[in-house]
C-alpha cells in the first residue's frame, strides 16, 4: 500500500474484517461447530474480505492466522508457523532468485521480445496462449512449478509492453494460475489430490487403477473447462486492447539486440536446469529422495550468490536480492496455506462434510450439484488436496447409502476439486505477488466458479445418463 492517509473506505473495511470474524464465531451454531471450527471459518471470512477489498497490503492479511491462533490457540502454533516457510515457499523463493538474475543480465528484455515475436501483440492470442499452455503443462507437472515458471516470463513481457495499470495484465496473470489449476483435471499426475481419487478407485474395485481410464473420462471435462475459462477471459477483455507495438516492430527490436552474452546464458541455464530437474525428479528420486523440486530451485538460487559473472562479481548479492524478492508473494501463499490448515485441522471442513452427508439426496442432478459445489468450496478455502481428502469419503458414503455406484460421482468430484479461482491462496497467490489485484481475482473468480459448477454438474449428469461406460472402470 502507498504511504498516504487511510481513506474512509479503508478504515471501514479494516474494521469490518475482524467484525465479520466475530459475527461468524458468535453466529455459527455451537452444537455443530466447536469453537476451534468457528474460529477457523471466521478467519477465512476475515482474510477473504480483506484480500478482496484490500484496505491493507495482501501480505499483511496473510499474517491474520498467526494473530488469531495466538489469541485462540485452536492449533499448535508450530503447525501455523511452519506454513510460512513450507516447501512451496522455498520453491518460490528459489525461483524468484533465479528470475532476478534475468533482470540483472538483461535476459528478461530478450525473452519478452521473443515471446511477442512468436505470439504477437494481439490480446486475444495472448489470453488463449497463457491459459492453454499452463493447462497442458500441469496435466503432468506440479501446478505450483508450472505457475512459478510461467508467471515470471509473462510478467517480464508485460513489464516491457504494457502500462502498470493496463487491464490486460490482470487478465493474463490470472489466466496462468487458473489454467494451471484446470490442467490438473487431465491426468492422475496433475497433483496429489488426483492420487487420492486413484486410491479410492483401487479400494472400491480391488484392482490396480489404469491411468488411461482417468484420461478417457476426465480429459473431456478439462477441455470443456479450458474453453469456458478462455471464453470468459475473452468476454471480460476490454475492447480494442492490444499490447503496444506490432509483431514486425518487435521483430525489429529483437534483431537489434546483441548476441546473447555469457551472463545471460548462465542465467538461462540455471533456471532451465532447475525446471528440468524438477520435472525429471522421478528419474533420480530413488537415489536422492530428499531433492524435491523446492530444494532443487533453492539450490540453483543459491548458486546465483557464488557464481561469478564475466566481470568477476557474483550474479546476485543479498542487497540486490532483498530489494527484488517478491516478499508479498511468499507471505500470500504462506497465509493461504496456514488458513487452509486451520480449516482442515480444526474440524470445520469435516463438520461441513457431515452436514452434507445428512442431506436427503437422491443421486440425481441436484445431488451432483451439491457434490460439485461442496467440493469446489473446500478447494477455495482449504486446498485441492484437502478438498479431495474430505469430499471423496462423503461422496462415497452418500452414494453407497443410496445404493448407487460411486465411481461416476468420484470422477465428477475429481473434476471439481481441481477448480478454484477466487481467493489468492495456493498457486493463485503467485500472480498476485506479481501484481494481480486480489479484487480482480475475487470478482471474476466468483463468476468463473459459478460457470465451472454449472458446467461440471451438467456435463457429469449427461455422461452418467447417456454414456454408461463413464461409470465403469
Amino acid at each position: 500500500m502507498e504511504d498516504k492517509p487511510l481513506s474512509c473506505a479503508q478504515r471501514l473495511y479494516i474494521a469490518l474484517g475482524p467484525l465479520l470474524f466475530a459475527l461468524v464465531v458468535l453466529l455459527l451454531p455451537a452444537n455443530l461447530f466447536e469453537l476451534e471450527a468457528r474460529v477457523a471459518v471466521g478467519t477465512v471470512v476475515w482474510m477473504g474480505f480483506w484480500w478482496i477489498t484490500v484496505p491493507v497490503s495482501p501480505a499483511v492479511t496473510a499474517f491474520v492466522p498467526v494473530v488469531v491462533n495466538s489469541l485462540f490457540a485452536i492449533l499448535p502454533m508450530s503447525s501455523i508457523i511452519s506454513s510460512y516457510f513450507s516447501e512451496i515457499v522455498v520453491l518460490l523463493l528459489g525461483a524468484d532468485l533465479l528470475a532476478i538474475t534475468w533482470q540483472e543480465t538483461g535476459f528478461d528484455r530478450r525473452l519478452s521480445l521473443k515471446a511477442l515475436c512468436i505470439i504477437g501483440p494481439s490480446a486475444t492470442q495472448q489470453i488463449v496462449i497463457w491459459f492453454v499452455l499452463p493447462a497442458v503443462l500441469s496435466t503432468v507437472l506440479p501446478n505450483a512449478v508450472v505457475c512459478m515458471v510461467l508467471t515470471p516470463i509473462a510478467f517480464a513481457m508485460l513489464q516491457y509492453v504494457s502500462p502498470a495499470d493496463s487491464p490486460i495484465r490482470s487478465i493474463i496473470l490470472a489466466a496462468i494460475a487458473w489454467g494451471a489449476g484446470v490442467g490438473g483435471v487431465g491426468t492422475p499426475l496433475g497433483g496429489a489430490m488426483n492420487l487420492i481419487s486413484v486410491g479410492y478407485f483401487e479400494q472400491l474395485t480391488g484392482q490396480e487403477f489404469a491411468y488411461l481410464d482417468w484420461i478417457v473420462r476426465l480429459v473431456p471435462f478439462m477441455l470443456l473447462l479450458i474453453v469456458v475459462g478462455v471464453l470468459y477471459l475473452l468476454l471480460i477483455k476490454p475492447k480494442n486492447v492490444r499490447l503496444d507495438g506490432s509483431k514486425e516492430y518487435f521483430r525489429g527490436l529483437y534483431q537489434e539486440l546483441p548476441p546473447m552474452n555469457r551472463d545471460e546464458a548462465v542465467s538461462v541455464v540455471l533456471f532451465g536446469a532447475a525446471t528440468l530437474l524438477a520435472f525429471a525428479r522421478p528419474l533420480f528420486e530413488q537415489w536422492l529422495p530428499g531433492l524435491k523440486p523446492a530444494y532443487i530451485f533453492m539450490l540453483c538460487g543459491m548458486l546465483t550468490f557464488v557464481l561469478p559473472k564475466s566481470d568477476g562479481r557474483p550474479f546476485l548479492t543479498w542487497a540486490k536480492a532483498e530489494r527484488n524478492i517478491g516478499w508479498n508473494l511468499l507471505f500470500l501463499i504462506a497465509g493461504g496455506m496456514a488458513v487452509g490448515g486451520m480449516i482442515s485441522d480444526s474440524g470445520a471442513a469435516q463438520v461441513l462434510a457431515a452436514q452434507l452427508a445428512a442431506c436427503n439426496l437422491t443421486g440425481g442432478l441436484f445431488t451432483i450439484l451439491i457434490f460439485v459445489a461442496f467440493t469446489i468450496l473446500l478447494a477455495e478455502i482449504a486446498s485441492n488436496t484437502a478438498a479431495a481428502a474430505i469430499s471423496l469419503p462423503v461422496v462415497i458414503s452418500v452414494t453407497q447409502q443410496l445404493g448407487l455406484n460411486p465411481i461416476p460421482y468420484i470422477f465428477i468430484a475429481s473434476a471439481a476439486f481441481n477448480c478454484a479461482y477466487i481467493l489468492p491462496t495456493s498457486i493463485r497467490a503467485i500472480p498476485v505477488g506479481f501484481g494481480l489485484k486480489p479484487s480482480f481475482m475475487g470478482k471474476n473468480g466468483v463468476a468463473l466458479t459459478m460457470l465451472s459448477i454449472l458446467v461440471i454438474t451438467l456435463f457429469g449428469w449427461l455422461l452418467m445418463n447417456f454414456v454408461p461406460a463413464f461409470g465403469t472402470i
